[in-house]
């Protein structure tokens, strides 16, 4: 998979005019108020925000059978229409450490939750000056617990 051609100049171009590139990434299988506010609070971080999505494969090897839940173009497509990501690439690999060397962001953002030397590319980009911006999570949202009261 990787970034496409036109997604590559159109990173050019962004570096060219001093503009910032952000990167998240995730499974965003069942969008909610937390996927949401994760991904405000990472454009915020900068002027143009990819999303590295997981594809089908790659969500299910990390959460199990039955997910996702979504198909990986479903996903996409609602990902795209959120007004703060401005491109979406899918990934097939565990992690998204070959599309993190390949966009090289300034920002690098994920939740909370995570430790930053647990965070996926984050020693890389902060060896090439980028920084990494973790965003607090919100109460009561996750699609595991949203999964299991649906259960």
């Amino acid at each position: 998979m990787g970034i496409s051609p036109e997604l590559e100049r159109k990173l050019a171009e962004l570096r060219a005019s001093g503009k910032s590139i952000v990167f998240t990434n995730g499974c965003f299988d069942l969008l909610h108020p937390g996927h949401i506010h994760q991904l405000r609070e990472a454009r915020a971080q900068g002027d143009f925000l990819i999303v590295g999505l997981n594809s089908d494969s790659s969500t299910r090897r990390l959460k199990g059978e039955g997910r996702p839940m979504l198909p990986q173009d479903a996903r996409q497509e609602l990902l795209e229409a959120i007004r703060y990501v401005d491109a979406v690439v899918i990934f097939d690999e565990d992690t998204p450490e070959a599309l993190i060397r390949e966009v090289r962001p300034d920002v690098l953002v994920k939740g909370a939750g995570y430790e930053i030397k647990d965070i996926v590319g984050a020693e890389l980009v902060k060896g090439y000056g980028g920084r990494v911006h973790r965003v607090p999570m919100l109460p009561g949202y996750s699609t595991s617990e949203l999964l299991s009261k649906l259960k």
